[in-house]
C-alpha cells in the first residue's frame, strides 16, 4: 500500500474500530495530509519513510512558524500511524520510534475579568430570536466550562431544568453531568419558549433535537459559534479576540477565585487527568497570597 491508501485505511481504523470522535479523525487527516504531500514531494514510500524524514518533516512545520504544541501534535499523529502500519504488517519498523517530542512551554490561559464578562454578556438582544440564542448561549458557556464542540451537540433533552444540570458528551465519547446556573438555566428556558420555535418553523419541532440552533433551523456548527462569540466580542471592546475556550477558562478561573477546589474544577471540565487542570494552579496561588496577606500578621 501506497502511504495515501495507508491513510485512508488508517483513518477508517480509528472511526470505526477505535471510535475515536469526528474532530480526532479530522485532526489526524489534516496532519496526515501534510505528511503525505511531504513524502510526495521527496518521492518516498510507507517502507522508504525513516526516522530522518520524519525529523525533516517535523522541522518543516518549525519553519512555517508553527507552535510547539502544535508540531507535537502532528509528531503524535506519525506516531498513531506509523504504530497502525508497523501493526497490520505493512512495514518492517516504526520510523516514529525514539523521536524526541518538542518541549512545550505551559502558557497561562487566558480568560476575562468579572466586569468584561458582565459587559459581554450585556450585548445581545433578547427582543430577537437570535440576540435571546445568543444571550443563552454565551451563558451557558461562562456557567458551565463546556468546550464548544460539547456546546453544539446538546440537545433539548440533555437539560434537566429540575436538578439544574447538563448531561453532556465529552472527549473520548465520555459523558459528564455539568450544574448550570440560575440565570443560565432561565435564559435557556426562555430561548427555548420565545425564540428557538420561532428559528425552527411550523412543522419542524418535532424532527429538531438540538438545542441551540441557527436561523435556518439546523444545528449551529462549532465555526457558527466562534464567529458569533468573536463578533460579541469586538462588540463589547474586549481586550482580546475572544475564543470559546476563553469562556471555559473563566469559568474554571472564576471558580477558582472563589474557593473551588482543583478537583471539583477537573470534574466540571470533563480533563481525565488534573494534571491538565493544574494549568490553573496560578490562580490558587494568588489566592493563597492574598489570603496569606489578609490574615497573617506579619504579612
Amino acid at each position: 500500500m501506497d502511504i495515501s491508501s495507508t491513510i485512508a485505511a488508517f483513518l477508517t481504523h480509528v472511526r470505526v474500530e477505535r471510535g475515536l470522535s469526528a474532530n480526532t479523525v479530522t485532526a489526524y487527516r489534516r496532519d496526515l495530509v501534510k505528511f503525505d504531500d511531504f513524502a510526495k514531494k521527496r518521492k518516498l514510500t510507507l517502507e522508504s519513510v525513516s526516522r530522518d524524514n520524519l525529523v525533516e518533516f517535523l522541522a518543516s512545520l518549525y519553519r512555517q512558524k508553527l507552535e510547539s504544541r502544535t508540531v507535537a501534535r502532528h509528531l503524535v499523529t506519525l506516531r498513531n500511524f506509523f504504530r497502525f502500519a508497523q501493526l497490520q504488517e505493512l512495514i518492517a519498523t516504526d520510523p516514529s520510534l525514539n523521536l524526541e517530542s518538542p518541549k512545550i512551554r505551559r502558557s497561562l490561559p487566558g480568560y476575562l475579568r468579572l466586569e468584561e464578562i458582565e459587559r459581554l454578556l450585556a450585548q445581545p438582544d433578547d427582543k430577537t430570536p437570535l440576540g435571546l440564542r445568543d444571550h443563552a448561549m454565551l451563558d451557558v458557556l461562562y456557567s458551565t466550562g463546556l468546550r464548544v464542540s460539547e456546546l453544539v451537540s446538546l440537545r433539548v433533552m440533555d437539560l434537566d431544568t429540575a436538578v439544574g444540570c447538563i448531561r453532556c458528551i465529552g472527549k473520548g465519547d465520555k459523558e459528564r453531568i455539568v450544574p448550570i446556573g440560575k440565570k443560565a438555566l432561565a435564559l435557556v428556558e426562555r430561548y427555548l419558549r420565545d425564540a428557538r420555535p420561532k428559528l425552527i418553523g411550523k412543522g419542524k419541532q418535532a424532527l429538531a433535537t438540538t438545542l441551540f440552533i441557527n436561523r435556518r433551523g439546523a444545528p449551529l456548527s462549532r465555526v457558527g459559534v466562534w464567529k458569533i462569540l468573536s463578533a460579541y466580542g469586538r462588540k463589547a471592546g474586549l481586550r482580546s479576540s475572544l475564543t470559546p475556550h476563553m469562556l471555559r477558562h473563566s469559568f474554571a478561573t472564576h471558580l477558582l477565585e472563589r474557593g473551588a477546589d482543583l478537583r471539583s474544577v477537573q470534574l466540571m471540565l470533563g480533563h481525565s487527568d488534573i494534571s491538565t487542570t493544574q494549568i490553573y494552579t496560578h490562580v490558587v496561588e494568588e489566592r493563597l497570597k492574598q489570603i496569606y496577606k489578609a490574615h497573617h500578621p506579619r504579612a
